[in-house]
């Protein structure tokens, strides 16, 4: 078995279901070992599991994203349970579907606070140990709405947006530090959060599920829906690759195109 991540330590926030599952798993079948961080107990124990059966060593933290005490201590806990921090994966985020004459100011700084101050707090606790060490992969993960707006999603869309523009930038200060940063741009995923959207999006007697397969067929060239699998096939791309940095990378089956 190809083993390219072999005996590297990876954090991945968001982890516990979805996308960020997807990428923890896909790490792990690279050769990481993974701490699975996020505010879901009980999928995160699942996850952490699922690490461990892939013969990767796992840890589990309970992290708000949004705290900095509590990001620096999983940085710490990555490093005296797993023995190090190579790879930083930065997934945690949340959506709310509101018009902007509808989105309180409260609404608006919850994504904000998870989705863009949560990406700029994880970094900069991992940090320190990565410039220390002069090596380290940094991966963001956005969303296709980070690049294109969408309407009822524009405090979504503006904290995605901010996820790229930051990635870019980090990517810049750290370049000769032996570190990268790219983020990966999410296209459609059945996730609770795309659950939601078909939701609050169906046709007047549409069920959710003939909405979402509705958006499938109609929104995506290709026709089918991408897959945390998907997620994690290109973060281990990131992980391996010394020379791609400052990229934000659609996987939306050519939804969009930039």
């Amino acid at each position: 078995m190809d083993s390219p991540l072999k005996d590297q330590v990876a954090i991945v926030t968001g982890g516990a279901r979805g996308i960020g599952r997807g990428i923890a798993l896909a790490l792990a079948q690279a050769g990481a070992d993974v701490l699975v961080a996020d505010l879901l107990e009980d999928p995160l124990a699942a996850t952490a599991e699922d690490v461990r059966a892939l013969g990767r060593r796992a840890a589990i933290c309970k992290v708000d994203v949004t705290q900095a005490v509590q990001l620096e201590g999983m940085v710490r806990q990555a490093i005296s349970e797993l023995g190090g921090l190579d790879i930083l994966v930065n997934c945690a985020g949340v959506i709310s579907i509101q018009s902007v004459s509808e989105l309180t100011e409260r609404d608006w700084d919850f994504v904000m606070d998870v989705n863009a101050k949560g990406t700029f707090l994880s970094c900069k606790a991992a940090l320190p140990h990565l410039l220390a060490q002069q090596r380290g992969r940094i991966i963001n993960v956005a969303s296709i709405a980070g690049k294109e707006g969408f309407p009822n999603l524009s405090h979504y869309s503006a904290s995605k947006f901010a996820v790229v523009g930051f990635t870019n930038a980090l990517a810049k200060e750290v370049a000769r530090a032996g570190i990268t940063v790219n983020a990966i741009c999410p296209g459609i995923v059945r996730t609770y959060m795309w659950d939601r959207l078909s939701d609050e999006w169906k046709n007047a007697g549409e069920s959710v599920e003939e909405s979402w397969q509705r958006h499938q067929l109609t929104l995506i060239p290709q026709g089918r829906a991408q897959t945390p699998e998907d997620m994690g096939r290109l973060a281990v791309f990131f992980a391996t690759m010394d020379n791609v940095t400052g990229q934000s990378v659609n996987v939306d089956g050519g939804f969009t195109f930039h």
